[in-house]
C-alpha cells in the first residue's frame, strides 16, 4: 500500500476516534457506525489488491469523515450546521441531505474505479456505477429503518433523522443520485474533451 494512502486512512481514524469520544447518543452511535466495522476492513484490503488512485480514497474519507461527524451529534441535532440551517431560514437540519447528496458524488469515483476494471466501455461503467450508488442509498435506507424498528425503536426519529418529513427517505436517495449524475457528466464532459484534443493531434 502507497505511504500516501496510509497517511489518509491514519487522518480518517483520528477523525473518527474523536467522533466516537462522548456521542451525544451512544447507542444511536453505535448503530450508525456498524457498516463503518465491517466496510473500513474491507476497503484497506481491496486497496492493497487493487490500489485505488489516492484522489478516490480521499473523496471517500471525506464522506465517512462527515459521516462521523453526524453520528457524533446524530444527523437531525448536528449543531454545527445550526448557522447554515438559521442563515436560509430553513425549517429542519438539512446535514442529513448534504451528506447523502455527498455519498452520490464523493463514492462514485472508487466504485468506478472498480467496476471499470471489468466493464467493456466507459458507458457501461458509468451507469453501472450509477445503479450501486442507487442501489446502495435506498439499501441504506431500508436498514437504517430495519435497525431501528429491530434493534432500538425507542431511538426512532433520532436515529433515522426524518424530522417529521415523510418523504425523507426519497429526498435522501435522490440527492444521492444527484450527486452520481454530476459525476456521469464529468466524466462524460472529460471523455468528450480526451477525444477531441487527440483527433486534432491526428
Amino acid at each position: 500500500m502507497l505511504i500516501s494512502h496510509k497517511i489518509v486512512y491514519g487522518i480518517y481514524l483520528a477523525v473518527w476516534g474523536t467522533m466516537a469520544i462522548n456521542p451525544k447518543y451512544p447507542q444511536d452511535w453505535l448503530l450508525e457506525n456498524v457498516l463503518i466495522f465491517i466496510f473500513f476492513p474491507f476497503i484497506v484490503w481491496m486497496d492493497t489488491k487493487h490500489r485505488y488512485t489516492l484522489w478516490s480514497i480521499v473523496f471517500l474519507l471525506l464522506f465517512a469523515s462527515l459521516h462521523s461527524l453526524g453520528s457524533h451529534y446524530t444527523y437531525a441535532e448536528m449543531k454545527h450546521f445550526d448557522v447554515i440551517t438559521q442563515f436560509f431560514g430553513f425549517e429542519r437540519n438539512h446535514f442529513d441531505r448534504l451528506v447523502h447528496f455527498l455519498f452520490g458524488l464523493l463514492t462514485f469515483r472508487m466504485l468506478f474505479e472498480m467496476i471499470s476494471n471489468a466493464a467493456t466501455t466507459m458507458r457501461a461503467a458509468l451507469l453501472f456505477t450509477f445503479t450501486m450508488i442507487v442501489f446502495i442509498s435506498t439499501s441504506y435506507e431500508m436498514l437504517e429503518w430495519l435497525a431501528a424498528m429491530v434493534l432500538h425503536p425507542e431511538l426512532g426519529m433520532a436515529f433515522l433523522g426524518t424530522q417529521g418529513d415523510v418523504w425523507d427517505a426519497h429526498k435522501d436517495t435522490t440527492l444521492a443520485m444527484t450527486g452520481a449524475l454530476i459525476n456521469i457528466a464529468f466524466y462524460r464532459s472529460y471523455a468528450a474533451l480526451w477525444r477531441l484534443r487527440h483527433s486534432k493531434t491526428l
